[in-house]
């Protein structure tokens, strides 16, 4: 293990230190004052333990079938890796996926970077063009205290270039950037064509503070998400390396990144990058997607690139609540709401219903209709045997509006032990 692995590995297990108390929603009233490494080490069981509800779960078993998923998926295709931090926020997440081969960990706003340099993360990418002075204040001093310390960012304006060099006055090392590429028409950030690319990489090789080391950009913002465009623009995206390359853009750098990559078209950024230029420098070809680690069951589970290619995803989460009322032969309402489960890409879905004989499968009519801050509606079956205190468990659509929901949450076997706990910071 390298002295950057080591310092990860510390802070992360320093988080069995942290004592459980109120802020943590789910677990057992009686562990209050325990730590979280005291209340790991009783092993105690999802149905005997003493968790309430709603209570949010991670499968042990998914988690590690994801991340081995992953980091085979990238080396057999030449990639390096850099999830998404912002899907999880969980340090302990951070530092199984770097275990599992990741480059780095990529973040979106300086919060987030914040958190991965408090947990000693040596590599970030951030995915966005950073021009807030107080944070650009911050990360100088990071990168002037820490050699060690590899960070990038996107930029895409000479305007975002000038107000990055100025705040980063006086810094001794150079902050690496590339030149985002918008997706199209209707995307979000990034230069919308190549002249508007050569302009921002001309002015950052006038900037004192500053160092251009390759092009990125996110397909997942094409138009329409076709194929075809997303190829295309992956594509320009490749071609605009190359052609920045031939003009001398990268001639400080050291290696140039060329970076792309959510969750959906990881299939179509391997095969595109395959087909890179040789450039005048080594090439660090770069995928960020995040929501691999829990997958999920509706959303990611439909556009998954592994419903083209050989590989498959398991979902990780399961959200757990109780039915607290039944006011009608077809309706029931479960103690889980906004403030527990995400629905923004679709209503959680029942799987399974536990009951004081055992556990049964959710029948197909069983559907979440409606949710409420504190509630979930729930369509029954006029025959369904559902009761008052019954358990369902539910599937969830969106890793990312599922995590941020959750400050600390079990992580479980398939046989219901909990063997660890994420911790997120939001």
């Amino acid at each position: 293990m390298d002295d950057a692995a080591a310092t990860v590995a510390e802070r992360v297990a320093a988080l069995r230190d942290e004592r459980i108390d109120h802020r943590f929603k789910g677990l057992p009233p009686d562990a209050d004052g325990l730590t979280v490494g005291e209340l790991t080490d009783q092993r105690r069981t999802l149905t005997g333990g003493g968790f309430s509800t709603p209570l949010l779960v991670l499968s042990a078993e998914a988690l590690d079938h994801n991340l081995a998923a992953l980091e085979r998926w990238t080396t057999d295709h030449g990639l390096a890796f850099a999830p998404h931090g912002k899907t999880s926020m969980a340090p302990r997440l951070f530092a199984r996926q770097l275990d599992h081969g990741a480059w780095g960990i990529t973040v979106a706003v300086p919060h987030q970077l914040r958190v991965a340099r408090a947990f000693g993360i040596p590599r970030v990418f951030l995915a966005n063009e950073l021009v807030d002075p107080a944070a650009l204040r911050r990360l100088a001093a990071d990168l002037d205290a820490d050699p060690g310390f590899d960070f990038v960012c996107y930029v895409d304006s000479p305007h975002g270039v000038a107000l990055m060099d100025a705040a980063l006055a006086g810094a001794r090392r150079p902050v690496d950037v590339v030149v985002e590429l918008g997706a199209g028409e209707g995307a979000r950030t990034g230069v919308r064509t190549e002249e508007e690319a050569v302009a921002v990489a001309e002015a950052t090789a006038a900037a004192a503070h500053l160092r251009l080391v390759g092009v990125a950009g996110y397909e997942g913002e094409v138009p329409a998400a076709d194929p075809a465009r997303v190829r295309a623009w992956l594509r320009r995206l490749t071609a605009l390396a190359a052609s920045l390359d031939s003009a001398g853009a990268f001639a400080d750098a050291e290696r140039v990144i060329v970076s792309a990559g959510g969750s959906a078209w990881f299939d179509a950024v391997a095969e595109v990058f395959a087909d890179l230029p040789v450039l005048s420098r080594p090439v660090l070809p770069l995928l960020r997607s995040g929501a691999y680690v829990t997958h999920d069951d509706q959303h990611y589970a439909r556009i998954t690139p592994f419903t083209r290619v050989p590989g498959h995803l398991e979902p990780a989460f399961r959200l757990w609540a109780q039915v607290v009322s039944r006011p009608t032969p077809t309706q029931a309402f479960l103690n889980a709401g906004k403030r527990d489960a995400p629905y923004d890409l679709g209503l959680p879905t029942p799987l399974t219903v536990r009951t004081p004989s055992g556990l049964r499968p959710a029948p197909s009519a069983l559907r979440v209709t409606g949710i409420s801050d504190q509630h979930l509606w729930l369509d029954v079956p006029p025959a369904d045997p559902l009761e008052v205190g019954d358990l369902v468990s539910l599937g969830v659509s969106h890793p990312c509006t599922t995590f941020d929901k959750w400050p600390l949450i079990p992580v479980a076997t398939e046989s219901g032990t909990v063997t660890e706990y994420v911790r997120t910071f939001f």
